[in-house]
């Protein structure tokens, strides 16, 4: 199976903003997500964690699913989603049931991003069994069936059929994942390793009888973006662009860039 599929897709160019739940008191958070609704952002995500990444381990933090049935009140246009949750900190049923809930919430807008963990400092301090790499993808595997059907019985069901994007880029599990549950593909890869992900993602999909057509490609951008970079991501089918911005002042002004950006694209594109 070629990776043309990916470069030739048709899907329109989309805009993600990651507003990390971190450094910041609640109000800015909700703040920087009404902005970034408002300058035309496509999805606002913010990420599974119970501690900052960056900086002071202790600073200010907020759980992921909670701010996002928050998100699902105060947002009326974007989609959202976590990017990405951690499967491991609770049970499969439990997290259909909660993406269901925010989803009915928000008519029909949530993403549910998932992956497999990473954080140690998450799993010591919460009391979560941290195990091993292949462990947690193993668990991942076997979680996601059962999400997908538990979906099937609640009631009521889910406004739409839930898109999963799945984060990671290993090339044994994680992308025969991808291959076969993920409708978003998301990563961080440079654009020669990307080209070989692909490949591999494409060989997968060949092997589970799954169109690659039908997978979004996804990835993160830094701050410091430069645009021939995001051309050639674009080039190989490249869909989905994220950049991320952190507190305690959320500045925007990287988002309003790469809107930009994107609007460059479509006329030359």
């Amino acid at each position: 199976m070629s990776i043309d599929a990916f470069a030739a897709t048709t899907r329109p160019i989309r805009i993600g903003v990651q507003v990390a739940p971190e450094h910041a008191e609640y109000g800015s958070i909700r703040d920087a997500v009404r902005e970034a609704e408002d300058l035309g952002v496509d999805i606002v995500f913010n990420w599974d964690h119970f501690f900052p990444l960056n900086g002071d381990r202790g600073g200010l933090h907020f759980e992921s699913w909670t701010l996002l049935a928050a998100w699902a009140e105060q947002t009326s246009r974007v989609e959202f989603g976590p990017l990405v949750n951690c499967n491991s900190y609770r049970n499969p049923n439990l997290q259909a049931d909660m993406a269901r809930t925010v989803d009915q919430i928000s008519g029909g807008r949530f993403v549910f991003g998932t992956g497999s963990g990473w954080f140690q400092h998450d799993y010591d301090e919460y009391g979560y069994e941290f195990g091993t790499a292949g462990q947690r993808l193993d668990a991942l595997a076997g979680d996601l069936p059962i999400i997908r059907d538990r979906w099937t019985k609640l009631n009521p069901a889910p406004v739409r059929d839930i898109p999963i994007l799945i984060g990671g880029g290993g090339e044994k599990k994680t992308l025969r994942i991808v291959a076969e549950h993920a409708d978003i593909w998301h990563s961080f890869a440079n654009p020669a390793a990307l080209e070989h992900k692909l490949e591999v993602l494409a060989g997968h999909a060949e092997a589970v009888g799954r169109d690659v057509a039908e997978i979004e490609i996804s990835t993160g951008v830094p701050l410091t973006f430069e645009e021939p970079r995001l051309d050639a991501l674009h080039g190989l089918g490249v869909r989905l662009f994220t950049v991320g911005i952190s507190g305690p002042d959320y500045d925007l002004e990287p988002v309003r860039r790469l809107l930009a950006w994107r609007e460059r694209a479509r006329v030359t594109g």
